[in-house]
């Protein structure tokens, strides 16, 4: 049996409860650049099982619009990385305003873990803008020093549910899945995670509540009631 030694997070409604935020941010890139495009919470409810910003967007402008080519002369994917730099900012701009919180319990488990020499990673599919204006918000300007690695959109191009991102996140922390706990609130997160091999702690929000978790280690409301204890039995039985 294996001891646990590292803990993984995901990110956007894992960590927090960013999806909200990210929806008005989408619609207000969408508004600038002079689009009759808005998503509404079921339709980005849906789009939600596509992994990634740009990707997301795509697959809407694929689907939606098919024959539309470009934005004033401009190359699809120009248009997408412009939509894209104005939501990101947008985004920024909510969380510094307070608009986005750490769910319960999860600053509790970080900072728990780390005092009991506990590894701590981040393997999600979000942009390196998006984690760093999120984590400094929450945990403060060194928020960095918590993690031993970070994986992200920038390292792991193939989004989830592949397992790309956790299978590099194992590779630099130099342990065996089985020496991990991942946490995750998507049916796409846990299937990329227990793609890695990863025993994974489910935790979803009102974005993911229908998605289907067969695999998961656990399915909790959050992690308010969670102590590392518990996350060492649950791994322990995971992994016999």
């Amino acid at each position: 049996m294996s001891s646990l030694n590292a803990l993984i997070f995901d990110v956007d409604g894992t960590l927090a409860d960013t999806e909200s935020a990210h929806m008005a941010a989408f619609n207000r890139a969408f508004a600038e650049e002079g689009l009759d495009w808005h998503w509404d919470l079921k339709l980005y409810t849906e789009l939600l099982q596509i992994s990634g910003g740009k990707e997301r967007m795509l697959h809407y402008w694929k689907q939606q619009h098919p024959d539309m080519k470009d934005i004033d002369g401009g190359g699809l994917q120009d248009t997408i990385e412009r939509l894209h730099a104005i939501k990101t900012a947008a985004y920024e701009n909510a969380v510094q305003q307070g608009q986005v919180q750490l769910r319960p319990g999860v600053l509790a488990i970080i900072q728990a873990a780390h005092a009991e020499g506990l590894r701590l990673a981040i393997a999600t599919t979000t942009s390196p803008v998006n984690i760093a204006v999120l984590l400094r918000s929450a945990i403060g300007p060194d928020w960095k020093d918590l993690f031993a690695v970070i994986e992200d959109a920038s390292t792991a191009p193939k989004k989830k549910p592949h397992p790309q991102v956790y299978l590099q996140t194992l590779s630099r922390l130099g342990l065996q899945a089985a020496d991990c706990l991942a946490f995750e609130d998507s049916a796409n997160g846990l299937k990329a995670a227990t793609g890695a091999g990863l025993a994974t702690i489910i935790t979803p929000n009102s974005f993911t509540q229908h998605h289907d978790f067969a695999g998961a280690a656990q399915v909790l409301p959050d992690l308010s009631s969670v102590d590392i204890a518990q996350l060492r039995a649950w791994h322990a039985a995971s992994t016999k």
